[in-house]
């Protein structure tokens, strides 16, 4: 996944107040989208240290923490080890360059992640095929930000486009709405945050 290198760096320092804050946020904003999920098994893509996904495990029958870092999933494996966490496991990979053949979800939630992403349509699609029929895929991340210039992440993303494009991958009953917005929390920038539910 893109950024990799900087993630494994910031491991040990990555939660901040800030981010803890933001993490709430998001997955109070997911958990309005679960449907009779507590029988169901869920995927945290791109979870960092797991920041939103610890907040949601009592929601789901278990959550897989995924991230390209290793010292990001080392983070979360002495969370789950620390807490005694009975319903959650980790795994090591890089959806960008190889498919998960093996694994199936009926929810993914991403936050954060896909401006991280270099090949948006090529991962939504391998996304696409880890969900079972009916699952879903929740998108929380920034709206388009003119404001925000990096050669490293996209500048958000404007949500009827990314509906297109998760059109086009071939979800179904796309939804999405902004639903935060705050002051410097991207690149330095105020800016606003989306969450988009969509089906497979």
């Amino acid at each position: 996944m893109g950024n990799t290198d900087i993630f494994d760096m910031m491991a040990k320092r990555y939660d901040t107040l800030e981010r803890i804050q933001i993490a709430k946020l998001a997955s109070d904003a997911i958990r309005e989208y679960l449907i009779d999920a507590n029988d169901k098994k869920a995927i945290d893509f791109g979870c960092g240290t797991g920041l939103v996904g610890m907040n949601l495990l009592n929601e789901f029958n278990s959550i897989l923490f995924l991230d390209s870092s290793q010292n990001m999933i080392d983070h979360i494996k002495q969370k789950i080890i620390g807490f005694n966490i009975q319903n959650a496991d980790t795994l090591y990979f890089d959806l960008e360059k190889e498919c998960l053949l093996d694994l199936h979800a009926d929810y993914i939630f991403m936050s954060q992640v896909l401006l991280h992403i270099h090949d948006v349509k090529s991962v939504l699609s391998r996304l696409y095929d880890v969900l079972n029929v009916g699952g879903h895929l929740i998108i929380v991340d920034f709206n388009l930000n003119e404001e925000v210039v990096s050669d490293m992440v996209h500048n958000g993303f404007d949500q009827a486009e990314l509906s297109d494009l998760m059109a086009k991958v071939g979800f179904k009953e796309i939804q999405s709405k902004t639903f935060y917005t705050g002051s410097k929390i991207f690149m330095n920038h105020d800016a606003s945050l989306f969450i988009l539910d969509s089906q497979k």
